[in-house]
């Protein structure tokens, strides 16, 4: 065969990432926070996008109304479409459900009842009778004035910051110290502790440090007591200063934490020179006291998980599974909009804009179809391989992987990873991520099924909780009863298991229990 240049001309199959693919695959791992900023973002660059508002009137108008046939529903022809919103089932039709036909009307039904038929009494309580009464902002008149806002007649939870404030008032009548105050006070983190060096505050205030320091240690008698403190030892040594108990043993004990979250109670016995039954009085004295003082004031509100997809049991021992429509973007793409401005005559740039504006907005509300879509698609198989945990709890939770779900629903793995990732599952079991239910399995020592792991670690915890004193289990013992069983495992696993967990070995929970029964003498 000669060896010369030459032209071919073939033909290959190839998958090429194309911007609006690229998009569908972001909307699908986002979590819901991130994809409520990422629709925001595009309501304020997409002027043929807009945000579904419909009014509480006509939802509940079109709950008495009789429904409309199907075919109406699906019309294309009105003035926009809208991101759809699957049901409990799951279609096989790519045609767009309307978010607003399957949000629950009844919600809104009552909202929109008068003030007065909230009452059994419309004689006595009228629009008018409740103005007079001082609540006129609860209702709305006819004048359009705003509904009032009756979170801002809840009291305000007091904060550690107010409650050292009006301490400082109280201890201190010079202005240089109450400014010193201040600044301590600004250094407190929510649990109580100082951070930052005193050198650095006398620098910046231009003060001398010993004035920064007696300011300082009158404050560390503030309540709640153990405040203003710079590290554990200093926090627990304000505090047992309070009870009176801060004797040369106690100190040396507080001096040696590390020795006690060693669990090395004969070295700590040694240094605190005491009898057995005096460190395990001390120790329980020191478990009596707050290590984050601070925190028993208002602190910083931690924002809650909203679930993805809600699962409620029936009455036949079946689940139901339906996405939770709160976490569902509704949004809109007006097509009336489109079409009068496009009947006007336009630049050609312009005509360009609003094509590739309407290409994306109809893009965006059918990768949000699609996205609500495959979660709820794969989340009907979770729970349909899982039904066992449902019903019996962790120890009938079955081994599962992604190929398994995606081989069942015919998709890819990396589509089902993608949607299990930052997605939560509200069950009768409790709060879980969709990565739970994943997990590996482990061999069982006859021809029986596999035991997943995540049961397995569940029984080891199940078996030391109920272990008595007299009979720690190490992990050769906890081996044994495993095989017992009929779960195949490792040494090495069960102890891999264990400190995953957050268990101690055997020898320490053995001076645990020790203690424990020292405190109930």
């Amino acid at each position: 065969m000669a060896i010369n240049p030459r032209l071919e001309l073939r033909q290959a199959h190839s998958l090429v990432m194309t911007p609006q693919l690229q998009q569908a695959i972001k909307l699908l791992q986002l979590p819901n926070l991130e994809l409520s900023t990422f629709v925001e973002g595009e309501l304020e660059r997409n002027p043929l996008l807009e945000r579904d508002e419909t009014d509480e009137t006509s939802s509940a108008t079109a709950e008495a109304a009789p429904a409309a046939p199907k075919e109406d529903a699906g019309d294309t022809t009105g003035a926009s479409s809208t991101a759809s919103e699957p049901s409990g089932e799951v279609s096989d039709s790519d045609d767009w459900v309307d978010l607003e036909a399957s949000t629950g009307a009844s919600q809104t039904a009552d909202l929109d009842a008068e003030p007065q038929d909230m009452f059994p009494d419309s004689d006595s309580f009228t629009p008018g009778a409740l103005k007079d009464s001082g609540w006129s902002g609860l209702t709305q008149g006819s004048s359009g004035g705003e509904i009032s806002n009756l979170e801002a007649y809840v009291a305000e939870e007091k904060t550690l910051r107010d409650h050292l404030v009006e301490q400082l008032s109280l201890s201190f009548n010079d202005p240089p110290r109450r400014l010193i105050g201040q600044h301590l006070i600004d250094m407190t983190d929510e649990a109580g502790y100082l951070r930052g060096g005193l050198d650095g505050l006398a620098e910046r205030l231009g003060a001398p440090l010993e004035l920064i320091e007696e300011t300082l240690a009158v404050m560390q008698g503030f309540e709640p007591c153990g405040v203003f403190a710079r590290d554990l030892r200093e926090c627990l040594t304000l505090q047992l200063r309070d009870l009176d108990r801060c004797d040369p043993a106690m100190a040396a004990l507080i001096d040696n934490l590390h020795l006690l979250g060693m669990h090395d109670l004969a070295a700590l016995k040694r240094a605190a020179r005491v009898s057995d039954e005096d460190l395990c009085d001390m120790i329980v004295e020191v478990k009596r006291l707050n290590p984050k003082p601070g925190l028993k004031y208002g602190s910083v509100p931690t924002q809650p998980i909203v679930p993805d997809v809600l699962v409620r049991s029936l009455p036949d021992e079946s689940f139901h599974v339906e996405l939770n429509t709160d976490t569902l973007p509704r949004v809109l793409v007006n097509q009336t909009y489109y079409a009068t401005v496009t009947k006007s005559p336009l630049a050609k740039e312009d005509k360009s804009y609003l094509v590739e504006c309407l290409q994306t907005a109809n893009w965006l509300v059918k990768s949000l179809d699609q996205r609500a879509r495959t979660i709820l698609k794969v989340s009907q198989e979770i729970v349909r391989q899982q039904d066992a945990f449902f019903t019996y709890g962790v120890r009938h939770l079955r081994p599962l992987n992604l190929k398994t779900v995606a081989d069942a629903i015919s998709m890819h793995e990396s589509t089902v990873s993608r949607v299990t990732a930052n997605k939560y599952m509200a069950t009768n079991r409790g709060l879980l991520e969709l990565k739970y239910f994943f997990t590996s399995a482990i061999a069982a020592t006859s021809s029986g099924d596999s035991h997943s792991s995540e049961s397995v670690r569940h029984r080891i915890r199940e078996m030391i909780d109920a272990e008595p004193f007299a009979e720690i289990l190490s992990d050769d013992k906890l081996v044994e009863r495993l095989k017992d069983d009929g779960i195949d495992i490792a040494r090495r696993t069960v102890a891999k298991y264990r400190e995953a967990l957050r268990i101690p070995s055997s020898v320490q929970r053995r001076r645990l229990k020790r203690i424990a029964s020292g405190e109930s003498a």
